[in-house]
């Protein structure tokens, strides 16, 4: 994964909140891409390293792919993604107690933002009814 420059969410996979199991594909297609349809061997195939690794991954909590009835691992796109930056960060010299940490915080970090631009979008709605209500007065 060396010089991968794969874009990245930042997100824990599956494990992260709201990253449980996927239901019907919404309008962004965001329950698509957590849709586990990737067997171990093809997922690790398509980040290029070991199904060892996969497992040693979860076993730390870095990711939680979906499971079968029967319990095989199925990984999703999003999961992929995670895997992707699990490798560019281990490319980086974290070992993997680091890299949970960095995922943690990049989940953290994305859920602060999503926050903050709902406070905007709250705040726009109360200067539009508080201009109307000033308006309305004068």
């Amino acid at each position: 994964m060396p010089g991968s420059t794969e874009e990245h969410d930042g997100g824990l996979g599956a494990s992260a909140p709201g990253g449980g199991s996927a239901s019907a594909v919404d309008r962004n297609g965001a329950e698509r891409d957590a849709l586990g349809v990737y067997a171990i061997s093809v997922a690790a195939e398509l980040v290029g390293t070991g199904q060892q690794n996969l497992r040693l991954y979860e076993r730390k909590g870095l990711l939680t792919p979906e499971r079968t009835d029967g319990g095989t691992r199925r990984y999703s796109e999003r999961n992929l993604l995670t895997l992707r930056r699990i490798g560019v960060l281990l490319d980086e010299g974290l070992n993997l107690a680091g890299v949970k940490l960095v995922l943690e915080l990049e989940a953290t970090n994305r859920g602060l933002t999503e926050d903050n631009e709902g406070l905007r979008e709250d705040n726009r709605g109360l200067r539009k009814d508080l201009k109307r209500a000033q308006q309305g007065l004068g």
